[in-house]
């Protein structure tokens, strides 16, 4: 099981590097962004670049993931060409369409917006922008299929460069704000394309199979509400900021989204792309489930550690990244973020019996369940409490589709998740997040000390509490004697 447990950290730290790529535009580029558009404008870009995430997902229609299941089981080994064919022809239709019916409505859509002129430029090219990424993520997902990590990574990471250096041009010299920054993700998706496709060539046939396409579509058809409940979870709230407040909320709120996505980013989703296609190898061999419940354990771990690093430093970390004091208020919004998103990590985990089982239809009603939830719950707390009620609603949301998902999952697949060390790690990183607060009112340097040593003693206050196994001690001193060595011999 220790492989495993090796063979997923390889690919997630693999992983890592193309999203901490993609992350970068959101993140490097903000001292560009506050000095050059202001908070609205961030807060109409925050709205496109969800309603681009938005579509794609929902027209990808679970295809992906049907091509990730599929690629494994044997009455499919024999077909994988001829499925990648069947699902690639049957997307670049539904893409092909959609953007056909979108351009042609594009004016009408536009004149519902404030500066109609500029929406219509702006929704041209975010159906331009959909159409390439239905086409790429199903690419990417065959890399996933593949392990072929290291491809994965260095295709993204050329993605985000080329984006990076036309923002900047876009941006900073050309000055044409959203409208540059929606060219730049254009320029990026088409060059990663190109990248991906001639790759692909070598992995079909030209032979389209219509039981294939059924199959395919049976599997994928629960995550279309799946994937539609997911975005609305995620970033359904700044729609209704927007509506209740303004588009400078919905600034704010995004900019403190995006410094909290840095937990999702570099590990939530780098640890799912490499997870799935692992643990569905692994499904029914000696050890499965041990190694389900641990991989878990040591997830959550990692989250709860490096989320207390982002919350104990979020302010700091908008004030030097924000260059207009305008946004520094977003950092209030971050913990609560961060929690959410460490429930929504540990959930892609235990939504792991559904999928082996096949039983997504599942994950649909689940997940659409707490989108209904989180919305009745931004209704009711935005106009009172704005992006902290929206924040406060996102929680509430996350933890219930946890629980919900935990029980569900466990009535097809029992998985012995290691609950009580869960708990452990939710009560220490809250108590050293509170006591963290207390030094709101010292200097920047003391301040900055004993939040480091608050976030170094996290793993050490675990110890007493049973946390660690003895095999995982000898383990930790095992690579502690090694480190050391290496380190003398350096």
């Amino acid at each position: 099981m220790l492989n495993k447990v090796k063979d997923t950290l390889k690919h997630s730290a693999i992983y890592s590097l193309g999203n901490i790529a993609t992350k970068l535009i959101g993140i490097v580029l903000l001292p560009l962004y506050t000095k050059h558009i202001t908070v609205s404008e961030y807060g109409v870009l925050g709205i496109l670049e969800i309603t681009i995430m938005i579509l794609t997902q929902v027209l990808i229609l679970g295809q992906s993931q049907a091509f990730l299941r599929f690629h494994d089981l044997e009455e499919y080994k024999a077909k994988r060409k001829s499925t990648l064919f069947t699902i690639f022809v049957f997307l670049f239709a539904i893409a092909f369409l959609f953007n056909l019916f979108g351009q042609n409505l594009n004016t009408k859509l536009s004149s519902l917006f404030f500066k109609p002129s500029q929406f219509t430029i702006y929704f041209k090219l975010c159906f331009y922008i959909i159409f390439l990424r239905i086409i790429n993520n199903l690419f990417l997902s065959v890399l996933r299929a593949k392990e072929k990590s290291v491809f994965y990574a260095t295709a993204n990471i050329i993605k985000i460069a080329i984006i990076l250096g036309f923002n900047i041009y876009f941006v900073a010299f050309a000055k044409i704000g959203v409208k540059g920054i929606l060219y730049s993700y254009l320029i990026g998706d088409g060059l990663l394309f190109l990248i991906l496709f001639p790759n692909m060539i070598s992995e079909m046939i030209p032979k389209f199979d219509k039981r294939i396409l059924k199959a395919a579509i049976l599997f994928g058809f629960p995550l279309i509400f799946t994937s539609l409940a997911g975005m609305l979870l995620n970033m359904g709230d700044r729609y209704i900021l927007k509506l209740l407040i303004n588009y400078k909320e919905v600034g704010l709120y995004n900019l403190g989204y995006k410094i909290a996505g840095i937990l999702n980013v570099f590990l939530i989703q780098s640890f799912s792309l490499a997870l799935l296609p692992i643990a569905y190898k692994m499904y029914g061999k000696k050890g499965d489930k041990r190694y389900y419940s641990k991989m878990q354990t040591y997830f959550v771990f990692v989250l709860f550690w490096a989320g207390l690093g982002l919350a104990f430093f979020s302010k700091e970390i908008i004030k030097v990244l924000a260059l207009n004091p305008d946004y520094w208020l977003a950092y209030t919004v971050v913990p609560y973020i961060i929690i959410a998103y460490i429930f929504s990590g540990a959930k892609s985990v235990v939504n792991l019996g559904l999928y082996l089982k096949r039983k997504t239809n599942y994950i649909a009603y689940n997940t659409i369940g707490a989108a209904v939830l989180n919305i009745g719950l931004n209704f009711i707390l935005i106009p009172k409490y704005k992006m902290i009620g929206a924040a406060v609603a996102t929680i509430i949301s996350f933890v219930a589709l946890y629980f919900v998902t935990y029980f569900v999952s466990n009535r097809f697949y029992k998985i012995p998740y290691e609950n009580l060390k869960l708990l452990k790690m939710f009560v220490v990183a809250i108590v050293l997040f509170f006591l963290s607060t207390l030094t709101a009112n010292l200097i920047i340097l003391p301040k900055i000390l004993i939040k480091v040593a608050m976030l170094a003693s996290f793993p050490f206050i675990l110890y007493p509490m049973k946390f660690y196994e003895e095999i995982e001690l000898i383990r930790i001193k095992q690579s502690w004697k090694k480190w050391r060595k290496n380190l003398v011999n350096w």
